[in-house]
C-alpha cells in the first residue's frame, strides 16, 4: 500500500531535483544537482533507506544510512519521514532524527538539527509542516511541530509548537513576526 511516506518513483526524485533548481541561485544546471549536490545524495539513500526499515530490515537500513552520513556529512535516520521537493542546501552536519517527519517543501540550510529530547519509544522528533524554512544551526528539539510556511532563524533553539507563517528566532526561541502571508525575517 502506498503512503504518502511510500516508495521512490522517479518523479518523487525529479520533483526534489526541481526544488534544488528553484531554491539554489547557484545551482546552473540538472546535471550539477544529481552529481554534486550532498543533499541530494542523502536524500536519494534515505529513500532507500527508509525502504528496508519500512521492511524491519533494520541493520541494512542503517547501513546505507552510514554510506550517506559518510557520503554526504548530512544523517538522517532511516526511520526519518521525508517529503518532497525536501532542499538540504550545503547540509554538512545537518541531522534528521527518527521519528522526525519532515513535509513537502522544506528548505533545511547546513548544520540543522531536528532532534528528540526523551529517551522513550514514541514519538520524539519535530514534525514539520510544508514549505518551512531552517536556518542554517537551528535546533528544533522534541515531539514539537512547526507550522507551514514558518521560518526559523539561523542558530534559533526552538523548544515549542511554532504557529504557520511565523518567523522565530534567538535562544530559546521566540516568534519574532507572524502573519498569515509569511513575512520574511
Amino acid at each position: 500500500m502506498l503512503t504518502k511516506w511510500g516508495p521512490v518513483t522517479f518523479l518523487t526524485m525529479w520533483k526534489t531535483i526541481k526544488a534544488y533548481k528553484a531554491n539554489d541561485p547557484a545551482a546552473k544546471s540538472i546535471a550539477e544537482i544529481i552529481f554534486l549536490y550532498p543533499g541530494l545524495r542523502a536524500i536519494a539513500f534515505h529513500r532507500l533507506a527508509h525502504l528496508l526499515y519500512r521492511l524491519r530490515l533494520y541493520f541494512l537500513a542503517r547501513l546505507v544510512s552510514e554510506i550517506a552520513r559518510f557520503m554526504s556529512g548530512i544523517e538522517i535516520h532511516p526511520g526519518a519521514k521525508i517529503g518532497k521537493g525536501v532542499v538540504i542546501d550545503h547540509g554538512m552536519g545537518v541531522v534528521i532524527g527518527e521519528t522526525a517527519e519532515v513535509s513537502d517543501g522544506v528548505l533545511i540550510y547546513q548544520g540543522a538539527t531536528l532532534g528528540g529530547s526523551q529517551l522513550n519509544s514514541g514519538k520524539r522528533h519535530p514534525t514539520i509542516k510544508e514549505n518551512v524554512i531552517i536556518g542554517a544551526g537551528s535546533k528544533i528539539i522534541g515531539p514539537i511541530i512547526v507550522g507551514e510556511g514558518a521560518k526559523i532563524g539561523a542558530n534559533a533553539v526552538v523548544l515549542t509548537d511554532v504557529a504557520s507563517y511565523s518567523n522565530v528566532g534567538g535562544v530559546p526561541g521566540r516568534v519574532l513576526s507572524s502573519n498569515n502571508k509569511g513575512a520574511s525575517l
